[in-house]
């Protein structure tokens, strides 16, 4: 048999797999393919997707939470019913903005499409944001204002292979997508792999034996740590002047921005050796175009983004790939690693606060016009700007904020930060609906649970970290009464007397295509056949016979005077940093056998036994002074909250830091800790850093820790 040819369900690196049904009802076997991003490879959350497709928890029916308080099994037409006569009563009660939608970066280009378009046309609410939030939003912010535009990679990701150095910012790529390692491998043949990150992750154990350059900063100092390296490329002569003068609309900014932070500064600040600044700022420029290296690439992650000033750091790394040259250059450029399997597409057409499709603006009036127009609707009655994802969560509950939510394709009660506020303004609410696979943490607080599709089951495209937009096929039938998000969307508006909402994801495409035509995001050239003909598409496709636009800025940059924008940044401290009573920096991040918030990859038996539960890696030393052995219980806590879960005792991080991954709920969760302060620009919460206490669990007679 050929298979049915798609595309892993996890990250954005989207790797290309053929799907084989099995013997058992609704299952596949999976196989990998070659294609340009995996080469043919997969890691281990690929090779185990299948399993998610009949794990025996699989939500199958809807449910409603009766008198009782329990989730009980009904009908599609009652549970519809249900919701839409509670959004008519709640509306009728307290506006069109009693009403919430909260999106997610895994669903379909469709499916974030009609996502947008339902808060909007059908609810008419301007309360509606995503998970992309949590993710991409500061890349985004910084990418906006130099560029004018946002693609994670303005390139294709294979470009990287001929780089002779690669500068990595806050990303752990061997454990979040590992296929991409391969491409690394140029860099690391030439010594020329750096990687920012306060722990030795197994993308910075990549560095050893010649291979690059570890810089082991102090949590929320890597805009310090780029700004000094951008110090030395300007001091010491290796700028690319040419450039700066012909494509960047002003030099003197970026020099007198920078011209304070000597390496010596930045060693006091970052903790990284004065040398080893120079040593990094002298090895990336020796890739650079104007030198005649090889190439070179300045990528960030979101360990460089969750942060209160994330905006501010991926500015700083932008300004430094101006600096060398590198922006439109073959073989070289700045891009942003994004995470989640639809984090490109799915911030392009509408899920976010203050966006239409095409990534328009939701506040100009051209564009509000212009949708209004594809939609069949009054561009007066379309919402304005709605709140960001915290300032969404906050409001919930509360007397002028939403009564009711809908929840898709994210996991809240896992991965937004200050847990027990988000579980406090659930609770206040008079309706929550959750469209989920299996019941998630949140599904099974709502009121209402709608079973949806999930990968291997439906029809769609995605969008890769490199702009590719990619056929998503089905392999399988789904069980039970599961549909598509899509059918929430159409069986609500229907009720609510709303037309022009089709189930049928071909349909819906070809409504995104008209709607994001003229815009940023221009998908109108893309059709379902040109991709099913095999055709690489990257957009911008602003036609049927155009071939796509792989690389961005080879002749300008989408701004208005065409020259890309330097935008001065300082640094500045975490916003709850260390305290006597908390004298250690928690940072969060990922392990190479969980995805996300954990619903899907916890479920695998694979998965979960490799890393079964949430632990803490402190060093050495700090666990020696504190009388805490490898294994044992750990308290920590913040401004925020406590956790207890078994220390980890690594020389992997820095003395001042604590390590947790983030895939685990309920008492695992160490979302219960994180900040939910927010970058001014981007509106992201600062996930990855908060000063944190550490001492020893004192466990009870029964062995658990009081």
């Amino acid at each position: 048999m050929t298979g049915v040819a798609t595309h892993c369900p996890y990250c954005a690196l989207q790797c290309a797999t053929t799907l084989h049904p099995v013997a058992k009802p609704g299952a596949v076997e999976v196989r990998p393919r070659q294609f340009p991003t995996n080469r043919g490879g997969l890691c281990r959350k690929g090779w185990t997707a299948p399993d998610v497709l009949t794990v025996p928890d699989r939500l199958t029916v809807p449910l409603v939470r009766n008198a009782a308080g329990e989730l009980e099994e009904t009908s599609w037409d009652a549970a519809l019913d249900f919701v839409a006569d509670r959004i008519k009563a709640l509306q009728a009660s307290h506006g069109r903005d009693a009403i919430a939608v909260f999106g997610g970066g895994g669903l379909t280009n469709e499916k974030a499409y009609a996502l947008g378009k339902f808060a909007r046309v059908a609810l008419k609410t301007a309360n509606v944001d995503y998970n992309g939030r949590f993710c991409m939003s500061s890349a985004a912010a910084a990418t906006n204002r130099a560029f004018g535009i946002d693609r994670g990679l303005p390139f294709p990701l294979a470009d990287l292979g001929g780089a002779g150095a690669v500068l990595l910012v806050g990303s752990n790529i061997a454990e979040t997508m590992p296929p991409a390692v391969a491409h690394l491998q140029a860099a690391r043949e030439a010594g020329g792999l750096l990687v920012v990150d306060p722990r030795r992750s197994a993308t910075a154990g990549l560095t050893e034996e010649n291979a690059g350059i570890h810089l082991q900063a102090t949590p929320g100092t890597d805009l310090a740590l780029v700004l000094a390296l951008t110090h030395v490329v300007l001091q010491e002569g290796l700028a690319d002047t040419a450039f700066l003068s012909e494509r960047v609309d002003d030099p003197d900014v970026l020099i007198r921005s920078t011209a304070s932070w000597w390496p010596e500064r930045a060693e006091r600040v970052t903790g990284v050796p004065a040398a080893t600044i120079r040593q990094a700022a002298r090895v990336l420029a020796a890739a650079a175009p104007v030198h005649g290296g090889a190439g070179a690439y300045i990528l960030t992650g979101r360990g460089a983004e969750q942060h209160s000033k994330g905006t501010d750091t991926v500015t700083a790394c932008i300004n430094l790939a101006l600096a060398l040259g590198l922006p439109g250059r073959m073989g070289s450029g700045y891009g942003c690693i994004t995470g989640q399997g639809n984090g490109q597409g799915g911030r392009e057409h509408g899920q976010k606060a203050d966006q239409l499709p095409g990534y328009r603006s939701i506040e100009d009036p051209a564009a509000r016009s212009y949708v209004a127009q594809v939609w069949g609707v009054d561009p007066d009655e379309l919402p304005r700007s709605g709140k960001s994802a915290v300032e969404l969560i906050d409001s919930l509950g509360t007397a002028a904020g939403p009564k009711a939510l809908f929840v898709h394709g994210s996991n809240l009660l896992v991965s937004a930060p200050n847990l027990a506020s988000v579980r406090e303004r659930l609770a206040a609410l008079e309706l929550l609906v959750v469209a989920d696979v299996v019941p998630s943490e949140t599904a099974l607080l709502a009121d209402v649970v709608f079973p949806v599709t999930q990968w291997a089951e439906e029809d769609g495209t995605m969008t890769s970290l490199e702009g590719r937009v990619l056929r998503r096929r089905a392999a399988v039938s789904a069980p039970g009464e599961v549909r598509s998000d899509l059918a929430v969307f159409a069986g609500i508006a229907e009720r609510l007397g709303i037309d022009g909402f089709s189930t049928d994801p071909r349909e819906v495409f070809e409504e995104l295509r008209r709607a994001s035509a003229g815009g940023k995001a221009d998908y109108s050239g893309i059709s379902w056949a040109r991709l099913d003909a095999g055709e690489a598409l990257f957009w911008p496709v602003p036609h049927e016979g155009h071939p796509g636009t792989p690389r961005l800025f080879a002749d300008g940059f989408p701004t208005a005077d065409g020259r890309a924008h330097v935008v001065p940044v300082d640094h500045r401290p975490v916003a709850d940093d260390l305290s006597g009573d908390a004298p250690i920096y928690l940072v969060t991040g990922r392990l190479l056998q969980h995805y996300q918030s954990g619903a899907q990859t916890r479920r695998v038996p694979e998965l979960a036994e490799a890393e079964p539960e949430v632990f803490a890696e402190i060093h050495p030393r700090v666990a020696a002074q504190l009388g805490i052995g490898d294994g044992r219980p750990v308290r920590l806590r913040t401004a925020r909250g406590s956790m207890v879960l078994p220390a980890r005792v690594t020389a992997d991080v820095r003395p001042d830091t604590v390590f947790v991954p983030f895939h685990y709920g309920g008492a695992e969760a160490v979302n219960e800790l994180t900040n939910d302060a927010l970058d001014p620009v981007s509106r992201m919460p600062e996930f990855k850093a908060c000063a944190v206490e550490v001492t020893a669990a004192v466990l009870g007679a029964t062995g658990v820790p009081a």
